[in-house]
């Protein structure tokens, strides 16, 4: 057994929620700061943000190279190299949130999918998790932006995408992870479980 596999509820680490309150209701972020009792008995505030949960694709091209974005993050004023990745919209089953977003932010759409993963970007202060997905079997049409949603498309090779990470170019989190799980894949260490795309109906 792999030592490194955690006990999910540790008692010796629980915190426990003893009062909550709504700090923010935004649009699709909730902040809260609760009060938790720690496991000597004592208490601490814990400011934390709600999220809807994201999914991010990883779409290999038939050339082995991958497709790419690059989008201007407002809150580090400047773009990033990012694979696709999009929120869940409420009730929304996650394999269709991944095939939506690749579809409408690079205008691609695959005949193959494999789920990888899940990862927490931030979990010092956000339940968000982000699905990882790989897509191949591309094929291109039209790309499908929301109202106010600007970005380039491009591709890069996966040794383009490591020297961009040694370089500092690309620091993206979710988008390191992406390539931690794309090296594995490629090298055969990791292996995926590839189906079809649903019939579109």
């Amino acid at each position: 057994m792999n030592p490194l596999l955690p006990d999910l509820q540790p008692a010796h680490l629980r915190e426990v929620c003893i009062d909550s309150a709504t700090v923010f209701q935004g649009h699709f972020l909730h902040a809260l700061r609760d009060t938790v009792r720690l496991p000597d008995g004592s208490s601490a505030a814990r400011e934390y943000i709600r999220h809807p949960g994201a999914v991010m694709v990883i779409p290999l091209l038939d050339d082995g190279r991958v497709v790419l974005e690059r989008q201007y993050r407002y809150p580090l004023q400047r773009a990033l190299l990012e694979f696709p990745a999009g929120k869940i919209d409420p009730g929304e089953d996650h394999f269709a949130c991944a095939r939506r977003e690749l579809r409408e932010e690079t205008g691609y759409s695959a005949r193959e999918w494999a789920y990888a993963g899940v990862l927490h970007p931030v979990l010092a202060y956000a339940d968000e998790f982000i699905e990882i997905w790989f897509a191949r079997a591309l094929s291109l049409g039209e790309r499908e932006l929301d109202q106010g949603e600007f970005l380039d498309v491009l591709a890069a090779t996966p040794d383009e995408l490591l020297a961009a990470c040694r370089d500092g170019v690309l620091t993206d989190a979710k988008t390191l992870t992406g390539l931690l799980w794309l090296q594995n894949v490629l090298s055969g260490a990791w292996a995926l479980d590839w189906q079809p795309a649903p019939e579109q109906g």
